[in-house]
């Protein structure tokens, strides 16, 4: 007897697989950074990134020192608008399937909307700043876009109303579900 599966459900089951993944190495990830010596954890949910260019939704988390510079995080990731400029141009809705830091930067320069000033935010206690790789189902291991990007417990954005607590190069912020724990 032969069954078919729906693209529909392939892809999801896919995504879900791939996002399977992804927990697992931020799991096995933070366990062997929390082993080298004192790290902070961290874990976040934003579901509308924008503000320059498309929209993402990014998930994750995992575990960087500051003092040592390693980092090693990753989750889900999904454009849910077209991104036409930056970092992650040609990502279009509904591409993307997870991310991983490449590394963590002591800080970037970073706005929120396409129409600001340039302005610093660095790597703190309560402050992730990372270069990450994005992945796009369709290319497998090899990454499809880098960008940096920033975690924070706090508003980072002071000049735009909200809490701007997690941004993307070239996409924009969001106010994101934060938690940072030693």
């Amino acid at each position: 007897m032969h069954t078919t599966i729906s693209l529909p459900t392939r892809l999801l089951a896919g995504a879900a697989a791939a996002f399977a993944a992804a927990a697992l190495i931020v799991g096995l990830g933070a366990s062997a950074a929390v082993a080298a010596g004192p790290n902070t954890n961290f874990a976040f949910n934003a579901r509308d990134i924008t503000g320059g260019s498309g929209a993402v939704a990014l998930t994750g988390g995992g575990a960087f020192s500051s003092s040592t510079h390693p980092a090693h995080s990753g989750g889900g990731f999904r454009c849910t608008s077209p991104v036409s400029s930056g970092p992650l141009a040609g990502c279009q809705t509904g591409q993307g399937v997870r991310w991983d830091s490449d590394s963590l930067l002591t800080g970037t320069n970073f706005k929120c909307l396409a129409n600001e000033a340039l302005k610093p935010v660095s790597t703190s206690a309560d402050t992730v700043v990372l270069h990450a790789d994005f992945y796009r189902a369709g290319d497998g291991i090899h990454e499809s876009f880098n960008a940096n990007m920033f975690v924070s417990t706090h508003d980072i954005d002071d000049a735009i109303p909200g809490v701007q607590n997690v941004w993307v190069q070239g996409v924009g912020c969001a106010t994101a579900a934060v938690h940072f724990g030693s």
